[in-house]
């Protein structure tokens, strides 16, 4: 848990990668998607592969850009993330979020997810954010557990919950406590938590903070925002989840 939440607008919006990573986006929608979050000042953008370039030229050194790496499965094979990755990185990506194979940890073969995450951790540079999405809804605790260690040993900057794409559902308040205390700062770990996948309200942001999360993927995050102008202030850190 952390006590200090946002109070206000600026300090919420600087969790925020402002996300659009669905199928059907244009080159337009994500101009305005990078305009938006710039006006909003959020902490990056995060969008498809394809459209990194675009997003780090409307951008222009104004906000960080983000991407994905074998999203939104984690089937592909691991040198094609890393390849993915790597293009991303060249296409001046500063952040990628990969994607582990889901199917792999509820296995338990923790080895496996460690070796394809240090594969795409290979492919990034340490002067670049490598996040890795674990999907939290499809694993149970021991799973969620695992899921993280591996990442931590394979050099990951972030564990992050989900993708947003899974029928499983995304980000929960009891599984970011539980990355947060397994490698985030809340257990005396180095990694970031970041909760995605369905956080649509004031309320909701805050408590995925409360719990450990040090960034938040919003592709709502104007009326997330509005929030602090229907509440007037944020509302008082609570024990409970």
């Amino acid at each position: 848990m952390t006590a200090d939440l946002p109070r206000d607008k600026a300090a919420l919006a600087a969790y925020v990668d402002h996300t659009l990573l669905k199928p059907e986006a244009t080159a337009a929608d994500v101009a305005t998607l990078v305009e938006e979050g710039a006006r909003l000042g959020v902490f990056s953008v995060c969008v498809s592969p394809s459209f990194v370039s675009l997003a780090v030229e409307v951008a222009a050194g104004r906000l960080a850009v983000a991407t994905v790496c074998g999203f939104p499965s984690g089937k592909h094979m691991t040198d094609v993330k890393a390849f993915e990755a790597a293009r991303s990185v060249a296409d001046d990506a500063d952040e990628v979020d990969m994607v582990i194979d889901v199917g792999t940890a509820r296995s338990g073969r923790f080895d496996v997810v460690q070796a394809d995450i240090a594969a795409v951790r290979a492919a990034v540079p340490a002067d670049r954010v490598l996040k890795v999405i674990i999907e939290s809804a499809a694993l149970d605790d021991e799973q969620i557990v695992g899921a993280c260690k591996a990442a931590e040993a394979a050099g990951a900057d972030f564990v992050k919950t989900s993708t947003g794409f899974h029928p499983a559902g995304g980000a929960s308040v009891h599984a970011v406590s539980l990355m947060a205390q397994t490698v985030g700062a809340a257990g005396g770990g180095r990694l970031g938590v970041k909760a995605s996948g369905g956080i649509r309200d004031l309320d909701t942001a805050l408590a995925m903070i409360e719990a450990g999360a040090t960034r938040l993927g919003l592709s709502g995050t104007a009326s997330v925002l509005a929030g602090f102008d229907a509440a007037g202030a944020a509302p008082a850190p609570s024990d409970t989840y």
